[in-house]
């Protein structure tokens, strides 16, 4: 999608008449988009300012095509700056820029990661990707599924051009362990917009008046075969991405109502439900495979980041290949999204999903926005597991839109249980342990399943560590008891959780998956950084918003921290209709441990910080029949 396109002339022109902004915002309008922040409007005048610099007096033709907020397929990102036009030799190019503001004092290299830098952002020092790989990876993006690109062929040349990084911390940046990518899309920094100048000069001779702009922008989305291969590679070499039982089934299905929805046009959506450690993730990623080796653009949607940069990394196994990245994204990404956009969309953890969209409000239903932007959506759902005062995924609410929209529904359940050694028993018996309802399942269930009762936290993390050494994967988890001081958030040395002399920080601060980290075994994880996610063994600290009192397990909002957002606005709900807000509480508690709980597939250690609700869940441990017990 095209939101500023003109020529080369034309951009000089509306820059030196100051138009070139208010033309911008005008593509927006015209779209139906909304325009952006004031700190956005507020680049766009400061960074096209220094590329009028760079093509002002350039030997680039006044007729080489230019595009502003380029939008690109499949994500709500935009290119900064494009320009078009022909080499000596006839071949169709483009020149992607992307575009910072960065100044360089505050920009820091990360070592021990790949892409990744530290810089000044949102008001703080955070990890973003590099650059030059951000570029790279909008280029590669477009190359694998855009068939514009593909048949004529439209070649592509990213760059990055930091205007205000300041040449004394070029080091930082443009440093050797991010060479795999400063090959791939050149950097330029403050001082070499005459290099820059002389690379965009050096891809295009002749100029296009926009035509391969045009081009680009009305290819049909379709996956490259580069990508089809790459991916099926990828999914061939691991284990544990095989399909068995009810899962196999419930592949087939989608796959089919996906390609039906292809064919006929008709809209349909697929609802499955299954509880944790059915595979439900496991099943999502092999349709997206499936579709895309069909010819079908497809992506895999969470809200959650950590399910989806663990699967990720999981798929990509040892590669350092970034094909696949633009396949896994957020819940927030089609707002902005026309009707029947994309062939498929796979929203995974769909009990996640909310309403608005964005941090900034923007948005209507994240249900609406997935079922309207697909022909075909399939949602794997756990109603069990909303955890968070937002969360409004249902089975209820998406067949609700799926109706509005006039989508077809199948709805199927996934009954195999990986999870908890092959057992409904254990979460049935969760359910009845956590007062969440009665089951049959009070004094035990019938499976092999390592369950205790720690008397303190430093035991229990010894213990889950040796585990991790003996397995392939264990963790310690904890309720959002404790507050995530935003100073100690990368330091390993901040300790957040302070139990007696029990002291362990919460999940670092990075671009780096914490369930799969190296070192988070010295870390405790939160509810968000590992639902959707399984360990062999897992370890939950109860914190004191679930205690035992008079026969009962009660929950206290009050002592969830303050940088928890799961429960932000039930003070105000408490004050207006209490007794909503005391159930809407209880649930998202109680299915906060719930979901803790049911994170390990061998065994569960338990510490409660209350001490009554210690007792009470020895004596259940104590009084259960297992397989093993």
């Amino acid at each position: 999608m095209l939101i500023y396109e003109s020529t080369k002339s034309g951009f000089l022109d509306d820059n030196l008449t100051d138009q070139l902004v208010p033309k911008i915002k005008q593509g927006y309008e015209s779209k139906g988009l909304g325009i952006g922040s004031e700190s956005e409007v507020r680049s766009w005048e400061n960074s096209f300012q220094y590329m009028h610099k760079v093509l002002s007096g350039s030997d680039l033709p006044d007729d080489a095509g230019v595009a502003i907020e380029f939008k690109i397929p499949l994500t709500s990102r935009r290119i900064d700056f494009l320009i078009s036009g022909y080499d000596e030799a006839g071949n169709a190019n483009v020149a992607i820029v992307e575009l910072k503001q960065w100044d360089g004092k505050t920009t820091e290299t990360v070592a021990d990661q790949d892409g990744i830098v530290k810089t000044f952002l949102g008001g703080g020092i955070r990890e973003t990707i590099h650059p030059s790989y951000q570029a790279a990876s909008y280029a590669q993006l477009l190359r694998d599924f855009n068939t514009s690109i593909q048949e004529k062929p439209i070649h592509l040349y990213p760059a990055a051009y930091l205007h205000n990084f300041k040449p004394q911390y070029r080091e930082t940046i443009d440093n050797q362990i991010y060479q795999p990518y400063t090959e791939q899309a050149p950097l330029y920094i403050r001082g070499d917009a005459k290099k820059l100048r002389s690379f965009l000069e050096t891809q295009i001779d002749v100029g296009d008046d926009r035509e391969t702009l045009y081009e680009l922008s009305e290819g049909e989305l379709r996956p490259a075969k580069t990508l089809q291969d790459s991916l099926l590679a990828m999914l061939e070499e691991q284990d544990e991405f095989t399909l068995i039982d009810s899962q196999k089934v419930i592949f087939e299905t989608g796959v089919e109502m996906a390609q039906r929805s292809h064919r006929d046009g008709q809209k349909r959506v697929l609802i499955v439900d299954g509880g944790p450690g059915t595979g439900k993730t496991v099943v999502a990623i092999n349709i997206l495979s499936e579709l895309i080796q069909n010819d079908l653009v497809a992506q895999y949607v969470s809200k959650n980041r950590a399910p989806r940069a663990v699967y990720k990394e999981k798929l990509r196994g040892d590669k350092l290949v970034k094909e696949i990245e633009h396949l896994f994204t957020g819940a927030g990404s089609y707002v902005e999204t026309e009707a029947d956009t994309l062939p498929a969309l796979i929203a995974d953890e769909a009990h996640r999903l909310n309403a608005e969209s964005t941090f900034f409000g923007r948005g209507e239903n994240q249900i609406m926005e997935i079922i309207n932007a697909a022909k075909f959506s399939v949602f794997f759902i756990d109603e069990s597991q909303r955890v968070h005062i937002d969360d409004i995924g249902s089975k209820e609410e998406i067949r609700k839109h799926a109706h509005d929209l006039g989508a077809e529904v199948e709805e199927l359940t996934l009954e195999s249980q990986f999870r908890c050694n092959g057992s409904e028993g254990y979460l049935a018996w969760l359910d009845d342990v956590l007062e969440i309802r009665d089951t049959a399942n009070a004094d035990g269930f019938d499976l092999d399943y390592d369950l205790q009762v720690f008397d303190d936290p430093q035991t229990l993390h010894e213990t889950i560590a040796r585990r991790n050494e003996e397995t392939r994967l264990s963790r310690v988890v904890a309720g959002y008891c404790w507050e995530w001081d935003k100073e100690g958030r990368s330091n390993p040395e901040a300790y957040d959780i302070k139990i007696g002399d029990y002291e362990q920080s919460w999940n670092l601060d990075t671009s780096e998956p914490w369930a799969i980290a190296e070192g988070s075994i010295d870390e405790v994880g939160c509810i968000h950084t590992c639902q959707g996610l399984e360990f062999d063994y897992v370890g939950v600290i109860i914190g004191e918003d679930l205690r035992y009192r008079d026969g009962e397990i009660v929950v206290d909002h009050e002592a969830r921290a303050s940088t928890d957002r799961s429960l932000f606005g039930i003070k105000k709900m408490f004050k207006e209709q209490p007794e909503k807000a005391a159930a809407k509480a209880e649930e998202l508690i109680k299915n906060t441990y719930r979901t803790l709980m049911s994170r390990g597939m061998k065994g569960c250690y338990i510490y409660c910080c209350d001490d009554q609700l210690q007792e009470y869940l020895k004596t259940r441990v104590a009084n259960v029949s297992t397989g093993s017990l």
